[in-house]
């Protein structure tokens, strides 16, 4: 799993829980179901009757290749596709008391994995990655951010100039003194928000910005020299043609950056768009994978690689992640409202919603509480869903599956766990025919599919659990 995708598995709220499963009678199904950033999705999470102490859940797990997540659930606007875990402003010094907060969470925490890691005997805890998200992380001030990767290293250990350090900008937050401390403290990568350098679009897709001020943002970031640029673009807003995306593609590609993520707009419950009414059909399924088509083709011509449906990374761009961590099986600690964590037999978080009453509730709640030691709300993973995990997360990327890892971890290979499902993936040509035969991997219609191809993956009960969840 990518970086943003990796940060975009916390903040999460991408899912339509009622999308409808590929089925055996089906024809090709629609293009755009569900983003799939994890499984199983937040959604399917239910307060958890027995709290369980973290230290208890972390005993015995694999405590050498943690991933850090840290979630700042704050932005200046929110853009009218948004459903993530975040709230506009930060009144009466909000922030103070999130971090704070923040602050007795992440000591509750590294407790509790020094207490789990003691009682097996390891050696000490140690984290592979880290990622700011949100929300909007740079929303923080210089000393606020200053504050933040104390909390990191101090509070939970991590070295943050020894591994790779992602975080989230938008243009408005991206201010020189602000990038200036990411720089400092050893950030490896910034994402950026962009979505259109057209004003236009930008106002279509309720994104109030100015393309002066999107340039003058991306030329700070590269003034910071912060080695990974990534610039986030979204196709399929109102009114968007192939012109207009060519000029945002290319626009984009002036500044060379590293990556581009290239995101389908979706309309979700309980956001400005759609609140607007606004609504997809069978020409806006056409439109956005004929955008993506020609967004897809124009990277790979100027010298981009595919890594995933949305991401993309220039041939020339330096590694990022730690090669010894793997996002399938590795576990994941996140520290914030918005944020997941992963056991290998529970994922658990915080409450979550989409509205904004609800948001600032939950999040008043946070800053108050004082007692982080226990998991409030998730879902147990046993092996069926491992199972799924493991291929959703390994097959929707463009490089595929070794099926011996796969072996080596179940014991089983995919075709005898899902062979209705991958028969059905091979009939309508998703499958690579001329892949090795131990490696598992997407065609690059699989790949442009990909968000009606992991749904299908779902279990029934994830999939019943979601349909279920009533949206707040």
């Amino acid at each position: 799993m990518s970086t943003t995708d990796t940060l975009r598995a916390h903040d999460d709220a991408a899912t339509d829980p009622g999308a409808e499963p590929v089925t055996a009678s089906a024809t090709t199904p629609r293009p755009y179901e569900n983003y799939v950033y994890a499984y199983p999705h937040k959604t399917a999470y239910r307060p958890l009757p027995d709290r369980p102490a973290l230290r208890d859940l972390w005993a015995g797990e694999r405590l050498d290749a943690l991933s850090l997540y840290l979630h700042i659930p704050f932005c200046e606007v929110r853009c009218g596709f948004c459903n993530l875990f975040t709230r506009i402003g930060a009144p009466d010094e909000l922030t103070t008391r999130y971090l704070d907060a923040l602050d007795r969470q992440a000591t509750a925490v590294r407790e509790a994995l020094d207490g789990a890691a003691a009682r097996a005997g390891a050696a000490t805890v140690r984290f592979a990655t880290a990622a700011f998200g949100g929300g909007t992380p740079t929303f923080l001030d210089a000393a606020e951010l200053t504050r933040l990767c104390d909390i990191a290293e101090r509070r939970m250990g991590v070295r943050l100039t020894d591994v790779p350090l992602s975080v989230e900008t938008s243009p408005a937050t991206a201010t020189a003194d602000r990038l200036a401390v990411l720089a400092d403290r050893g950030a490896t990568r910034v994402s950026i928000g962009v979505q259109s350098f057209d004003d236009a679009e930008a106002r279509a897709a309720v994104r109030p910005q100015r393309r002066a001020d999107v340039e003058a943002a991306l030329g700070r970031i590269r003034e910071a020299r912060i080695p990974v640029l990534n610039i986030d673009l979204i196709y399929g807003i109102d009114g968007q043609t192939e012109h207009t995306w060519r000029r945002s593609l290319d626009a984009a590609l002036a500044w060379r950056p590293e990556e581009l993520y290239l995101y389908p707009l979706y309309v979700r419950p309980l956001t400005g768009l759609g609140r607007l009414g606004a609504h997809g059909d069978d020409a806006w399924d056409d439109q956005r994978l004929r955008l993506y088509r020609q967004g897809r083709d124009h990277l790979l011509a100027q010298g981009y690689e595919q890594v995933s449906m949305r991401m993309f990374r220039r041939a020339d761009a330096p590694p990022q992640g730690a090669d010894d961590y793997a996002c399938q099986t590795d576990g994941m600690i996140g520290l914030g409202c918005g944020a997941r964590s992963y056991t290998s037999t529970l994922h658990y978080s915080l409450d979550y919603a989409v509205d904004m009453r609800e948001i600032r509730r939950i999040i008043d709640t946070y800053t108050t509480t004082e007692d982080f030691s226990r998991a409030e709300v998730g879902r147990r993973v046993d092996g069926d869903e491992a199972r799924r995990r493991h291929l959703l997360q390994s097959l929707l990327q463009a490089r595929g599956m070794e099926v011996a890892d796969y072996r080596g971890r179940f014991g089983t290979t995919p075709a005898e766990d899902f062979p209705a499902e991958l028969a059905r993936f091979a009939a309508l040509g998703w499958l690579a025919e001329d892949a090795d035969p131990g490696l598992l991997r997407l065609s690059p219609e699989g790949l442009a599919y990909s968000d009606a191809l992991g749904p299908a993956l779902f279990s029934p009960a994830v999939r019943a659990a979601m349909a279920a969840y009533a949206w707040k």
